[in-house]
């Protein structure tokens, strides 16, 4: 089942695609399912990206990001729940020496759709408070460790943004990133279509007629593909099952007819 956090990082994936980065999510972070929701890895290799989202323009190595949709709170316990997967994340890349890796080898970001008051209430320490670096952006403390705060419905409408305002809460976020965000991998813009209806099970008031107007993208997104690419994955019994039996047979030289119809008849009882 397609849900916010696995389309989120599905989209980050897109945007980040032949790039220096690497994007894992859902990260298994020990033995017993522990998840984080995504992990942007510097490579080796790849095109550097221009210019990133605001919040994101200063990636390290390691960039772990916990990602809160629409109906879930980015509070206290989500920011420690965080500093968790950090730890764990540590002990997987070197389970001996995690504790001598590079504070600024790693970089936490929480990602919000809209506005944590209720973290700012419980960060009653001054100097833990959210400070706004820029809008929609924001910076906390713990200990010596930056968490930057990212709150997506308060993004400034700008092209660099558009990837995170599909997830931004609100129809003229999705509207603004749909329209400005260039896929990387264009068969990825079905994504489209199950975030749209996600929308609208959370209750958000879409557009209903911009569904179909979203299958017409999706459409004429994939028509440029050729038919093997469009159909890679699919299984061949579902894809034959679109057609009758004599469509299937439509084509094929008769002597290839008898052949086939030769192997049947050794097959029935």
């Amino acid at each position: 089942m397609i849900d916010w956090h696995n389309l989120f990082g599905w989209t980050l994936t897109d945007y980040f695609r032949n790039s220096n980065y690497r994007v894992d999510f859902e990260k298994y972070l020990s033995i017993k399912p522990q998840r984080l929701d995504v992990v942007i890895v510097k490579k080796s290799d790849g095109q550097p990206i221009q210019e990133l989202p605001d919040g994101l323009e200063d990636l390290s190595e390691h960039n772990l990001l916990s990602y809160k949709s629409l109906q879930e709170p980015m509070d206290t316990l989500a920011i420690l729940e965080l500093f968790g997967h950090y730890i764990n994340y540590r002990k997987l890349l070197d389970i001996y020496k995690w504790q001598d890796l590079p504070l600024d080898a790693f970089r936490l970001f929480a990602i919000a759709t809209r506005y944590p008051q209720k973290l700012n209430r419980e960060l009653k320490n001054n100097s833990q408070k959210l400070t706004e670096i820029k809008q929609g952006v924001y910076d906390t403390k713990y200990g010596n460790q930056l968490v930057r705060v990212i709150v997506l419905s308060q993004l400034p409408p700008e092209k660099k943004n558009a990837v995170l305002h599909l997830f931004s809460g609100n129809p003229k976020g999705f509207q603004f990133g749909q329209e400005n965000y260039q896929w990387r991998y264009p068969p990825a813009i079905a994504t489209l279509r199950s975030l749209f209806k996600l929308y609208l099970t959370e209750g958000v008031n879409m557009d209903p007629n911009y569904e179909g107007f979203l299958q017409e993208c999706i459409r004429d997104t994939l028509a440029i593909f050729p038919v093997e690419e469009r159909l890679k994955g699919l299984p061949p019994k579902e894809v034959l099952e679109q057609f009758s039996v004599e469509d299937r047979l439509m084509g094929l030289p008769p002597e290839a007819l008898e052949k086939q119809l030769a192997k049947l008849r050794q097959k029935s009882p």
